[in-house]
């Protein structure tokens, strides 16, 4: 009878700590759990919700179904997909030019060159700098009697006589570019740093048996380094493309929220939400935006999987 009350005793002690874990466990994950479902679930929920209303962002709603989205696939009624093909086109340059520029960076850096170390700070720096500065410093560099005509000047492009290039005017073809060049520029240092920690997790050993195999540094890089640190493009990738949809910060600093010729879908969101009111067809635009970036970093992640 002892035995088997002391057995009943040791299994109740066991269950009771393994209570105790749980609760523990549970108090340890609540405030990430509080955060997750204030910051990113409820919002989140809320825009798909508003998006079927026509909505203030106080009051009475109004029931719409799916007009707002209609709206959106209307390019007479609102410029979305001419705001999501521009977001492409930044996509586009930060893989195929920014992405690289960032990988031969830190392939350099990470040889060993004399000076690495302020190397790597002097290309970091621009991530560091605040957007408004960093936007108020280019709109210094493409105003009409900046730094990019006066250069043009220099070389003879521009003649004697001959107007400023308006840079940052609506409807002349350039904005785009403008407000483009400086995202670019920002990021490159970002991508640089985390590929370079790609670069530097490459075990020594392997540059070493590719060196005596008669390897060139290039090819070391080609064949050993760039193949070691896929994982590392791979969120690359992801995070140029989706911060690419997601833009706004440095656009809406050197453009208007109304500009059609730089607009990405960020700035048709805060133009009809801060500007109209229309806080519905906001809702709807983030939607689409939310499962745009979802969309492509599976597809991202997909293909570099495949090619593993």
């Amino acid at each position: 009878m002892f035995g088997r009350g002391h057995f009943s005793l040791g299994r109740q002690s066991i269950m009771k700590r393994k209570k105790l874990d749980g609760i523990t466990i549970f108090l340890f994950l609540l405030p990430a759990l509080v955060l997750f479902i204030g910051i990113l679930a409820a919002p989140l929920i809320s825009s798909v919700v508003n998006s079927f209303y026509q909505y203030k962002g106080f009051g009475s709603k109004t029931w719409l179904g799916w007009d707002n989205y209609k709206r959106l696939f209307d390019k007479n009624q609102i410029p979305f997909w001419d705001s999501v093909v521009h977001a492409f086109i930044l996509a586009g340059f930060s893989v195929f030019l920014q992405l690289p520029l960032a990988l031969g960076l830190a392939l350099l850096l990470g040889r060993g060159i004399k000076g690495e170390r302020f190397l790597l700070s002097v290309n970091f720096l621009p991530v560091l700098i605040s957007t408004v500065v960093i936007g108020q410093l280019w709109l210094k560099v493409f105003h009409p009697e900046g730094l990019v005509n006066s250069l043009l000047r220099v070389v003879g492009y521009l003649k004697e006589g001959d107007k400023n290039i308006q840079w940052l005017g609506d409807g002349q073809g350039k904005l785009l570019w403008a407000c483009f060049i400086p995202m670019l520029w920002q990021y490159v240092g970002y991508h640089m740093l985390l590929m370079y920690a790609g670069v530097k997790s490459v075990p020594p050993e392997l540059r070493e048996a590719a060196k005596i195999d008669g390897a060139t540094d290039w090819q070391v890089d080609r064949f050993v380094v760039i193949p070691s640190m896929k994982q590392i493009l791979k969120v690359s990738v992801i995070f140029a493309v989706t911060g690419s949809l997601k833009s706004y910060d440095l656009i809406r600093i050197m453009a208007t929220l109304q500009t059609k010729e730089a607009s990405v879908p960020s700035t048709i969101l805060m133009d009809y939400m801060t500007l109209r009111g229309e806080y519905g067809v906001a809702s709807a635009v983030a939607v689409l935006l939310i499962l745009l970036c979802f969309f492509f970093a599976i597809l991202i992640s997909a293909a570099f999987k495949e090619r593993d």
